[in-house]
């Protein structure tokens, strides 16, 4: 089961509207986080989530490490630890260069893809081997990546993850009674325009 959801992104209303903080704009879609009273812990905004209903599951955490991209990695241990969550109980929530915008994928393990937040998750946790939920942003057309990824999404591409978002608070739902493996073939690639 997912115990711990992460949300990568940077930190500061200078950042909100980027394409890297896919994640946190994201997060406003999932009524726990919209509407929950997140505090102020491990490096990060965190929020707890009860699952009444699921005895295996009784809760579900969320975090938004405030320790901006590069290090994002430090909070997620933290948490991790303190509530002794195993890194294939974790689902790390983050925007995907290699997928156009409107697409989304639920992923097990593999590749950092030269993202720094996944590079600091690994680093921290030891490991590769923990869950992703991806969220593209698209390859721009010329070589300045860090430029890009800094860069507010367009009107129209706001309105393309409108439409893909969904997708994934249905995702995080299930989530919370379904090992994520029983779903990975449901949503391992969804494309919305």
């Amino acid at each position: 089961m997912i115990k711990l959801i992460t949300f990568l992104g940077n930190y500061g209303k200078q950042y909100s509207g980027n394409r890297h903080n896919t994640a946190w704009i994201f997060s406003e879609s999932i009524s726990a986080c919209a509407n929950g009273s997140w505090q102020s812990k491990f490096k990060g905004q965190f929020l707890s989530e009860s699952n009444i209903s699921n005895e295996k599951n009784p809760y579900t955490y969320y975090l938004k490490p405030e320790t901006y991209m590069n290090l994002s990695g430090d909070a997620i241990i933290e948490a991790a630890h303190f509530y002794k969550i195993k890194p294939e109980e974790i689902l790390v929530v983050h925007d995907e260069l290699e997928l156009p915008v409107g697409t989304m994928s639920l992923k097990w393990s593999g590749g950092l893809g030269g993202h720094n937040g996944l590079r600091s998750t690994k680093a921290n946790l030891g490991t590769a081997d923990f869950w992703r939920l991806r969220f593209g942003i698209g390859r721009p057309d010329h070589s300045d990546i860090a430029g890009y990824v800094l860069s507010d999404f367009s009107k129209a591409e706001r309105e393309i993850l409108d439409k893909i978002f969904p997708h994934g608070v249905e995702l995080l739902e299930k989530l919370k009674t379904t090992e994520p493996d029983k779903l990975l073939e449901q949503y391992k690639k969804i494309v919305e325009k």
